[in-house]
């Protein structure tokens, strides 16, 4: 499900969390250069990055370059549907992780567990796949680098951004969650309707036992002695 967040501020406080330093880094790795990477930052941190739209698998946004305007578009490679059900059950195997990433945490141990099990969360520079409508003949360019870094912004703030971008998002990470625990019908949960010869067993019983009162409640009323195979 498509996301667009609003244009983004700088943060005062900078990137402080360790997931957005990583997301940092492979900004940086995806960079092909220092002379890219400047401007990047700069339009970045002078807010030219328009509103963000985050997707499975994509980022998008208009850039402004002094009067004109360019869009830019991230691709990211998505998880599975393997690696997805395998970092649902790595969420699930310790209670409180999906509290903390709710809270806007991401807890170190969640993403080296779901490394173990072949789920790679965070990117690397070569993941980030970006192409702008400028005639910069590099790619990133200066402005996918902005997108990119004002990304990161979001990524720290909240870590299902990065969830969402490999395919996860909020909804979807609950659904899961609450998928794996609801209980799961089937034929030995489900109670079992009586058959047809248990009726009959069943109706029988209760006939025998009438014609048994029929037959004793005359000898009692007269204080005879009730005779045992009758009882």
């Amino acid at each position: 499900m498509r996301v667009t967040f609003a244009r983004q501020t700088q943060p005062s406080r900078g990137i402080r969390s360790w997931w957005g330093k990583a997301w940092q880094r492979a900004v940086e790795e995806a960079a092909y250069s220092e002379a890219e990477l400047r401007p990047g930052r700069a339009a970045a941190r002078r807010g030219d990055v328009g509103g963000i739209s985050v997707d499975s698998g994509s980022l998008l946004a208009a850039v402004r370059e002094g009067d004109d305007a360019w869009t830019v578009e991230v691709a990211v490679p998505t998880l599975d549907d393997e690696t997805r059900a395998a970092l649902v059950e790595v969420i699930a195997a310790e209670a409180g992780r999906i509290a903390e990433l709710l809270a806007g945490n991401l807890p170190h141990d969640l993403v080296e567990h779901a490394e173990e099990v072949g789920v790679e969360l965070l990117p690397y520079g070569g993941e980030l796949v970006a192409t702008c409508t400028c005639p910069h003949y590099l790619a990133p360019c200066s402005h996918a680098l902005a997108l990119l870094l004002q990304t990161g912004w979001l990524v720290d703030a909240d870590p299902l951004v990065l969830f969402a971008l490999r395919g996860l998002d909020r909804e979807a990470l609950l659904a899961a969650l609450h998928a794996r625990t609801a209980p799961v019908v089937t034929a030995a949960t489900v109670p079992t309707t009586a058959t047809t010869a248990d009726l009959a067993d069943d109706v029988e019983l209760v006939v025998e036992a009438a014609l048994r009162a029929q037959r004793l409640l005359p000898l009692f009323e007269a204080g005879a002695e009730l005779p045992e195979p009758l009882l």
